[in-house]
């Protein structure tokens, strides 16, 4: 029974990428994902996690199947919805999450259109839900620097975060860092949601950071 365990990461190179990949990633996103949940954020790594698609969708209309175009259509895509969310907050009143429930339906639903447009050129249910085989070296290489430098980032930001997710108003009145620290902290998630999708999915790769039930949000 052991065997039958560890074999196939001995004789598959991919099955190894597989595993190094997903352990590094879950390293790195695990306490970005702590911090979502302290500050009642969980819905917005969900949302960001759909809204990356139609990103990848775009680059990959003018790319291919390129790991650069995919990351960084993701990275524009997944900043511009928390941006999106945070200005309709600001012009509604909504609570952030509120409105992040109103607009990761529809990029969801956008960037499953682009690629359904897309035919036989890509398979949409790898992309929704993982494939092993889409961890080759280079996006190997790409979790393995995003997660040392999430976890470095992290570390960089960790006082200012955790005042801000205890006691914004103390942080505020002793600190101008707390926006550039919630900032910088959207954008590790960011990074975190946009190199993982292609191996583990968009659907799935939110289970990383989102280790409380869904009855916890």
């Amino acid at each position: 029974m052991l065997d039958a365990l560890y074999q196939p990461f001995v004789e598959f190179a991919f099955m190894r990428r597989a595993l190094f990949g997903g352990a590094a990633l879950a390293l790195s996103a695990g306490p970005l994902g702590v911090f979502l949940i302290l500050r009642r954020m969980s819905l917005i790594g969900d949302a960001i996690a759909h809204g990356i698609l139609p990103g990848a969708a775009i680059g990959f209309w003018l790319f291919g199947l390129s790991l650069p175009a995919l990351t960084l259509g993701g990275l524009v895509a997944g900043l511009a919805m928390a941006g999106l969310a945070a200005w309709v907050t600001r012009r509604t009143g909504l609570r952030e999450d509120a409105s992040l429930a109103a607009l990761y339906p529809i990029s969801l639903a956008s960037g499953v259109l682009l690629l359904g447009l897309a035919g036989r050129k890509l398979d949409l249910i790898h992309l929704l839900f993982g494939s092993a085989l889409a961890v080759d070296s280079a996006t190997l290489n790409g979790m393995l620097v995003i997660a040392a430098g999430s976890l470095l980032g992290l570390a960089l930001i960790y006082r200012a975060l955790a005042l801000d997710s205890f006691d914004p108003l103390f942080l505020r009145s002793v600190s101008r860092f707390g926006p550039l620290a919630y900032g910088l902290f959207l954008t590790l998630v960011v990074l975190n949601l946009v190199i993982g999708f292609q191996a583990i999915g968009a659907l799935m790769v939110v289970g990383l950071s989102m280790p409380a039930p869904a009855s916890y949000r």
